[in-house]
């Protein structure tokens, strides 16, 4: 039975955002909790300190001479797999909440945190606790938009759950690592998904308006590492749209937040394992960061197909040209649309030509560090001293960019456990 119908207030309910819905913000849900005051250690965009929350976490930071974690964080191993039997409505084969359903039907957990669709759009989300295997089938598919998810801890514990699963995005996972020991959970699993870029929902309608002549028939929608966009209507029919004709130069300049623009976790580093397509090859791509993460996914180890990681091509020259583009529009410059004429030629090169595998993940998450930098220097340049870390530095100095003067912090970071302690700033900085 699904606890958020029976025991908890629903999304709506579960408390206004408390104060003014700043640029750098995601609306994790903290902010709507008994004490938002908690945001100030706890959030992604203020003083993030990776190293002491993978030590925490994971028991270690990146290691050195494992080239891949400089990109994707601490791992005990990566795998390219999917589920043997797809599931319906799954947005990749449905490997998320098969590991979900599987901790809920071992006992090992007794909810699971997660997000459904909103009944009157189905690309909203909306927060759910999930006490019923079957029920996860509602958390399947991709949603476009803000989830307070984190809201839902303090009716979780109230309602005497003492073993939670949490399926969340990167921001979301970082409070709620900051915040883990106080929160007053015994056992708690975090499947991350790497992050791509939200806006809210209303802007994705926009953008599903400029996809095609009859939006409100859209029910599926993937980013694929081929290079294509992948839509599927209501009638059956499908539609691939590659990258490179996509009507990006026709959104708005502030359709990307801020956040998303910044951020320095595209690939979930504090979870035990994530779960997403980049380095998957048309496949699942399965990062396994720890014993935890590890034991999770050994639930369902016999439903799994795997197959090797592949990686091809260079991505040096698509990052560039991403610099290059960036650095134009943060700048204020529009970004210059494709000539139409060239757009069936590149969308057809690319494929054949661009970064594949774990190149293709590599070229995304350099790709992140290049636009944090560029958005960050130009729209908020106080604030990088703070929130950009080591690993996001490193991952931009092959392409130039480099801490100008007063962009790094010289002291030592307090580690995440020790902002937890000390319950973090007592007001947001200054933007």
């Amino acid at each position: 039975m699904n606890l958020l119908a029976t025991a908890l207030p629903t999304a709506a309910d579960i408390g206004p955002h408390r104060g003014k819905l700043r640029s750098l913000c995601t609306d994790c849900g903290i902010s709507r909790t008994a004490d938002p005051g908690r945001c100030g250690a706890a959030c992604q965009f203020i003083a993030p300190d990776y190293p002491g929350l993978e030590r925490r976490v994971h028991g270690r930071t990146i290691d050195p001479t494992a080239p891949d974690e400089a990109f994707f964080g601490p791992m005990e191993t990566m795998l390219r797999a999917r589920l043997a039997v797809p599931a319906d409505g799954a947005q990749w084969t449905g490997i998320t909440t098969a590991i979900a359903a599987a901790l809920l039907r071992s006992g090992q957990v007794e909810a699971v945190l997660a997000m459904k669709a909103d009944p009157d759009d189905r690309w909203k989300p909306e927060p759910v606790l999930v006490t019923d295997p079957e029920d996860l089938a509602q958390c399947r598919g991709m949603r476009m938009g803000y989830a307070p998810s984190l809201a839902l801890l303090e009716p979780a514990r109230a309602a005497g759950i003492t073993k939670l699963a949490v399926v969340a995005i990167p921001c979301q996972v970082h409070a709620l690592r900051v915040l883990e020991k106080s929160l007053g959970f015994e056992d708690l699993f975090v499947i991350g998904t790497p992050c791509s870029d939200n806006t809210t929902t209303e802007n994705f309608h926009e953008f599903l308006d400029l996809l095609s002549d009859r939006p409100d028939t859209i029910t599926y929608l993937e980013f694929r590492a081929d290079y294509h966009v992948e839509l599927r209507f209501t009638d059956g029919s499908s539609r691939l749209i590659p990258f490179l004709q996509l009507p990006i130069s026709k959104l708005k300049p502030d359709f990307f937040p801020l956040t998303c623009r910044t951020c320095v976790d595209y690939t979930n580093r504090l979870a035990d394992i994530t779960v997403g397509y980049m380095g998957g090859s048309g496949d699942q791509w399965l990062i396994v960061r720890n014993q935890r993460g590890r034991a999770m996914l050994d639930l369902i180890g016999e439903q799994l197909a795997i197959k090797p990681l592949e990686s091809r091509g260079k991505r040096k020259g698509p990052v560039a040209g991403f610099k290059a583009n960036t650095e134009r529009a943060a700048g204020g410059l529009p970004l210059r649309a494709m000539p139409d004429w060239a757009r069936p030629l590149a969308g057809w090169l690319m494929p054949k030509i661009g970064p594949k595998g774990l190149e293709f993940a590599r070229a995304r998450v350099e790709m992140k560090a290049v636009e944090t930098v560029l958005h960050l220097r130009a729209m908020l340049p106080a604030r990088m001293k703070h929130m950009v870390p080591d690993h996001v530095w490193e991952l931009a100095a092959p392409y130039g960019l480099t801490p100008q003067s007063g962009e790094r912090l010289t002291s030592k970071h307090p580690s995440g456990e020790q902002q937890a302690r000390a319950g973090g700033p007592s007001a947001w900085p200054a933007e």
